[in-house]
């Protein structure tokens, strides 16, 4: 079943499934749900533990696949939409357990000890069976025995269930099936102890699987909690205390000091720092007064602040934050994809070759029965596929919480791995290399006074949301300048706007355009050349015949775009600056920081030339406006800065919510260590099974050899995974691997 493409008749649903807490929980259930008659679309997410599908019931009645993920040991509950309540309600059900086919670990509660949960009780009680078997053996060796068969039924029987439940569902090759016949076979071979050995190793493995799990997802959901859950909602001349989930657009809250922005807004009142680390990641305070934005979950640290809620709480930063994160649980990187089609060969292939091994050399070579059928027992183990179906989900949801908790947000394992392989990444100049907060730095008449040109251009420009549309009503205000009305205003898609104002149509325009209508007297044009050679963006303020006059704009690079633009060089990566700007402010934008640049482009252009740069290589493009959003999604790789308009965000396969440029290279980074984690782990998993497969073969390794090698590479691929979660990101730096780990010079 294509679960990529809609059936005809089905409907949207949303599950929330209790008990699907990690990586491998999720394979399991996705497996489930793809092999069943007319779902499409299948999505799900750990960390949120939901399942979201395109369900045709004419072919499978929900009550089917609820039926079946009751019998894998879910728990499905039916939502209304991915934001209702149950969710949220759910969500905090984190103490209870679960036992179903994928594992036995359970979801914690942030506090909650290992050994307090079901798995951790199941570890104590079977190590203490094995103590007290292992303790018998020098009193009475009858005894021991039944001590060492106890402990091991106590640890099957519950894998054996799964095991069961999973061959009924369509996947009768899974862990729990190859664990259940090994330890069953070295009890019915007279190997007790092996076989106990064995179940407790493997509990111990799963775990460590849960807390590791556990650990990967804490920074993610703490984000649900950033946010107020009470807010002081502005009447009159008073406040009221409401909830911060009930506050409407175009209401007004206070924020007194030491508390947390309760929603996405406008500063309308008051100045002070606030402390965005909790949402952007940002490490000092900023800063903001009237007219700046604010996040919600900011901490205000000294004064008192006036907001104006700009956006719901189900659409604020934090919202929007932990919805891409969930995405990108349900987008995955080509290798995981890779692994998952490996290991659904990979297992049967396990028992096949350890079927072989326990009964051709006995059958057609007349071998002992005993030595073989113990290898065969052997190989099943050796070939459980943990810590290979581990080595990926576990370092790719740790590289994603680790840029997340760095304001690095990243929508997919897909978009993880390819940023790191791009050769080059395209910049947009105006508030994205720059800081996209120009000034007026010149007003020239031509015909008229400065005055009058900053007038009319201040009525032509008023209502739109430009960065030189608002340089130039800053200007008007800060000089006191009174700009009549306009009518119909309108953008004119690469060339410039138009407006009637006090009854003729008058046009802000680039020179370029303003020069293909009207002519440019020579004095005019050498003082257009000398504005635009000091990296200004210059525009004419003109009628149908006649030009009015010129105003200059300056916005300036931002204070880490020439370091960041180094860095990206000494990563080999390639860079260059696409701009609808003219060439002479492009080239001296672009000359100080020492980057490549195409200037003048229309939207179209940009399509263009990064469907020429990307038969060179990979290509990411970082922007931040409406006109990036084609080119964002024409990219490899699409960048958003943070600060940038909902389309861009939408488009974009990653944002910075710190609107830093650096913060690209840092994306590079990440990508480049997150993946060479997985490579390590892929590598040692397969290595070490390689290896036990001669051992066992030429008969130097023994069953509890075996899992103990399986659950040590489990928890090593883990704990190299979970390195990630440290990553720091800075500079680029080489360092050699220590103690077998690969290097990763952020961790």
């Amino acid at each position: 079943m294509d679960s990529s493409s809609p059936t005809s008749g089905a409907a949207p649903l949303v599950y929330f499934v209790d008990g699907m807490d990690c990586a491998t929980c999720v394979q399991k259930v996705e497996g489930m749900v793809n092999r069943l008659p007319g779902t499409a679309d299948v999505k799900t997410s750990f960390s949120k533990q939901t399942l979201r599908l395109e369900l045709d019931e004419t072919k499978t009645p929900r009550t089917v696949l609820e039926k079946n993920l009751l019998a894998l040991g879910y728990t499905p509950t039916l939502q209304q939409s991915a934001q209702s309540k149950a969710a949220s309600s759910h969500a905090d059900h984190g103490g209870e357990g679960h036992d179903h086919a994928g594992h036995v670990h359970e979801l914690l509660s942030a506090g909650t000890p290992w050994y307090a949960g079901k798995q951790g009780k199941l570890v104590i009680f079977s190590g203490v069976l094995l103590a007290l078997a292992w303790g018998f053996g020098f009193i009475e060796p009858g005894l021991s025995v039944y001590g060492y068969v106890a402990a091991t039924i106590l640890g099957v029987w519950p894998l054996a269930k799964q095991a069961w439940a999973s061959a009924r569902l369509g996947d009768p090759f899974s862990i729990n099936m190859l664990v259940s016949l090994a330890a069953i076979g070295a009890v019915a071979i007279g190997q007790a102890a092996e076989g106990a050995v064995v179940v407790f190793f493997f509990a111990i493995g799963e775990l460590l699987e849960g807390v590791a799990a556990g650990r990967a997802r804490a920074g993610i959901q703490a984000l649900a909690a950033l946010a107020p859950k009470t807010a002081l909602l502005v009447e009159g001349s008073g406040t009221r205390e409401v909830p911060a989930d009930s506050l409407q657009i175009g209401q007004t809250v206070q924020v007194r000091p030491g508390g947390r922005v309760p929603a996405d807004g406008t500063i309308t009142a008051g100045t002070s720092s606030l402390d965005d680390s909790p949402v952007t990641g940002e490490s000092m305070p900023v800063t903001k007064t009237v007219g700046d934005s604010v996040f919600a979950g900011s901490i205000n640290t000294d004064g008192v602040l006036s907001i104006q809620v700009d956006k719901e709480a189900s659409d604020n930063t934090i919202a929007r934050i932990i919805e891409l994160v969930e995405e990108a649980e349900g987008s995955k990187a080509a290798t995981a994809r890779f692994i998952d089609r490996f290991s659904r060969y990979y297992t049967p292939g396990v028992v096949l070759v350890s079927a072989l091994v326990a009964v051709v050399p006995p059958l057609l070579f007349g071998a002992e029965w005993y030595p073989w059928l113990y290898k065969g027992i052997t190989l099943l183990l050796i070939g459980c596929p943990c810590a290979l179906v581990l080595s990926v989900p576990a370092a790719i949801t740790s590289g994603i919480s680790a840029g997340t908790r760095r304001g690095l947000l990243i929508k997919g394992g897909a978009a993880l791995e390819t940023i790191g392989t791009v050769k080059t990444v395209a910049f947009d100049k105006t508030g994205t290399l720059t800081a996209g907060k120009p000034r007026v730095t010149d007003v020239l008449g031509a015909g008229v006074s400065d005055s009058e040109v900053l007038r009319l251009a201040a009525a032509v420009e008023a209502g739109s949301s430009h960065p030189l549309a608002q340089a130039i009503a800053k200007e008007a205000a800060r000089l006191n300048v009174t700009a009549p009305a306009a009518q119909d205003a309108k953008a004119i898609a690469g060339k410039g706007v138009t407006a009637t104002v006090e009854g003729r149509a008058l046009f802000i325009s680039s020179p370029q355009h303003a020069a293909s209508t009207l002519s440019v007297a020579p004095d005019l044009q050498g003082k257009l050349t000398a504005l635009e050679e000091a990296g200004k963006t210059a525009v004419v303020l003109h009628s149908a015949d006649e030009i009015l006059g010129v105003l200059a704009i300056r916005d300036e690079p931002r204070a880490d775009a020439r370091e960041a633009i180094a860095r990206l060089k000494a990563m080999g990566v390639n860079t260059v600056m696409l701009t609808g700007d003219n060439a002479r402010t492009g080239r001296a934008i672009a000359a100080g920081l020492g980057l490549d640049v195409q200037a003048e482009l229309l939207p179209e252009d940009k399509l263009r030339l990064i469907a020429e740069l990307k038969k060179h290589g990979g290509v990411a493009m970082v922007g931040d406006g409406i006109n990036d959003a084609p080119a964002l999604a024409q990219a490899d790789v699409g960048i958003a800065m943070g600060g940038g308009t909902d389309v861009a965000l939408e488009t974009a396969d990653a944002a910075l919510l710190r609107e830093r440029v650096g913060d690209v290279a840092d994306l590079v980074q990440l990508s480049r260590d997150t993946m060479s984690n997985i490579k390590w782990n892929i590598a040692f998993a397969l290595g070490l099974k390689a290896i036990f497969l001669v051992t066992t073969l030429l008969g130097y390794t023994n069953l509890w050899m075996a899992i103990l090698a399986d659950t040590g590479a489990t928890a090593i691929v883990t704990a190299n995974a979970l390195r990630l979660l440290g990553w720091n990101g800075g500079p680029v730096k080489k360092a050699s691997a220590p103690s077998g780990l690969p290097a990763s010079g952020s961790v």
